[in-house]
């Protein structure tokens, strides 16, 4: 059977990838930090707009939006060029990621949110860390102001949900993501914020 088209066109999308056989993509901080370098990278040749990021042991959140017609060949860039840095670094051959890339539209801004708290409580809700804020490697210390964000990471508009004046967004968004981790069975996204053409009941194939 054909695989199904990609939705090539503009918008916010939550994606996902994941190692082959669900094995590590990252070894050490290193890794982390090639992956982080070649997402800026792509984000600034095709013009993506990183809103959350995580990068887990065996896979890796996104959510970015993306201009029309760049979402297919955007991945396959960075997850290309990433697995081949990889390979070369440890000594491996072979495929690093497991198939294609997940990507789910993300319809509204109120999914956006939820959709990104979902992306950063992901090492907390695996147990890897108490709160969010320990993990180094997503989105979630930069809107805090805990760490200088990357180029690519837009934490306006994130922030700009919550309040106009940086300090009160700042709380407002550390409230949001609280509130999902007392709360742990209510952080997946509420699939009533879904569009069009997005995976029914927003399941991450990663969990």
């Amino acid at each position: 059977m054909a695989r199904r088209p990609r939705d090539q066109s503009e918008g916010v999308r939550h994606v996902t990838c994941r190692g082959n056989r669900r094995q590590p993509i990252f070894v050490d901080d290193y890794d982390r930090e090639r992956f982080l370098a070649l997402l800026g990278k792509v984000s600034r040749k095709l013009g993506w707009r990183v809103v959350a990021y995580c990068l887990m042991p065996n896979h890796v959140h996104l959510v970015i939006d993306v201009p029309a017609n760049t979402i297919s060949r955007g991945m396959q860039l960075l997850n290309g060029q990433y697995a081949q840095a990889f390979n070369r670094r440890h000594g491996y051959v072979g495929h690093l990621f497991q198939g294609r890339f997940y990507a789910a539209r993300v319809g509204t801004e109120s999914y956006s949110l939820q959709v990104a708290r979902y992306v950063v409580l992901n090492p907390s809700r695996a147990g890897m860390v108490q709160e969010a804020v320990e993990w180094r490697w997503s989105s979630h210390r930069a809107m805090l102001g805990k760490e200088q964000p990357p180029p690519f990471l837009d934490v306006g508009w994130t922030l700009g949900q919550f309040a106009r004046r940086l300090e009160l967004a700042r709380e407002g968004y550390a409230a949001f993501v609280a509130a999902g981790e007392r709360r742990p069975d209510q952080t997946r996204p509420d699939t009533r914020g879904q569009a069009p053409g997005q995976v029914p009941g927003g399941r991450d194939p990663y969990d």
